[in-house]
């Protein structure tokens, strides 16, 4: 179904030609500049970082206070941390005062000899206490942010169905969570030239099956090739010619965060194969029990196409 001047968010101007709108991570081509510091929100940042990131920022954040602390003590003198005494009254006020902020901060080795080893040791407590606190609600919003983990087929195909043809791929949970209440939408985004310029067109993919109530098994989702669908009667050659690109945008409730989250992924033209069919990535085991098998998400064998 055509949709005239629609625009899902990726806009209708055209300039060149883009590698895909939407990576295979799912996330969209887009790369921003004119940024400034305060437009980085830094709790957003760290929690939507990678893992691997995450880690060696907090690793390298740790390293970097700890060297530029114990810089400060060898400014002030290594001697200063040492034993203490309390030959005045205002000194043993100072000593009682710093061995507060060492038990309250839980670092607990008493006082220190020098005053302003002292002050530096309690700047550091606090803001290593601080920084943990950061951690441990960086962690959890990472760890509570629910999130889809779908795995698609690396190949959408052209395969016949039900005296036809219709475009096909799969999907399935790569977790063991329980997602329910799944809608998915297909768009197809081609480049046509309107007044002697290339322009962005969308058009809805309509889907046999657009949702399902839960998907413990894997979801194959169908798009008839009939003579409403705007990929009727295309050639590979078309397709590439018109820069065919099917985005698919997949929503569902994750019974286990209570969330709704989303996945999206996209097929080029160049991922299109014609005349294959999915073979099952499922099967019942001796005991009775359905078994999918993940790796086989992309088995295919051939199917010929009248």
């Amino acid at each position: 179904m055509s949709v005239t001047n629609f625009d899902p968010g990726l806009t209708n101007s055209y300039t060149g030609a883009i590698r895909r709108a939407i990576e295979k991570d799912g996330s969209f081509n887009v790369r921003r500049r004119g940024m400034r510091m305060h437009d980085l929100h830094i709790y957003q940042f760290l929690v939507s970082v990678s893992w691997p990131s995450f880690i060696a920022i907090l690793f390298g954040g740790y390293v970097l206070t700890n060297t530029g602390f114990a810089i400060l003590y060898l400014w002030i003198g290594i001697d200063a941390l040492t034993g203490t005494s309390t030959a005045t009254p205002f000194q043993a006020f100072v000593n009682a005062f710093f061995f507060s902020t060492h038990t309250f901060t839980t670092v607990g080795y008493g006082t220190l000899a020098g005053f302003w080893a002292n002050v530096v040791s309690s700047v550091e407590a606090l803001i290593g206490f601080m920084s943990l606190a950061i951690a441990t609600g960086l962690l959890y919003g990472r760890f509570s942010r629910g999130s889809a983990r779908l795995i698609f087929s690396e190949n959408t195909i052209v395969a016949p169905h039900k005296g036809s043809t219709a475009l096909m791929f799969r999907v399935a949970n790569r977790r063991s969570t329980i997602l329910m209440e799944l809608e998915a939408r297909l768009l197809l985004m081609t480049v046509v030239i309107q007044a002697g310029k290339p322009v962005r067109k969308y058009d809805l993919l309509e889907l046999e099956i657009p949702s399902v109530y839960f998907m413990p098994l894997t979801w194959t989702l169908v798009h008839p090739l009939n003579a409403s669908s705007p990929l009727h009667g295309k050639t590979p050659e078309e397709l590439k010619a018109l820069q065919a690109e099917v985005l698919v945008l997949i929503k569902g409730y994750d019974d286990t965060f209570r969330q709704t989250v989303h996945a999206r992924y996209s097929y080029r033209h160049d991922d299109f194969i014609w005349g294959r069919r999915f073979s099952p990535a499922f099967h019942i085991d001796d005991r009775g029990n359905m078994v999918v098998d993940l790796l086989q998400i992309n088995a295919m064998e051939g199917a010929a196409i009248s």
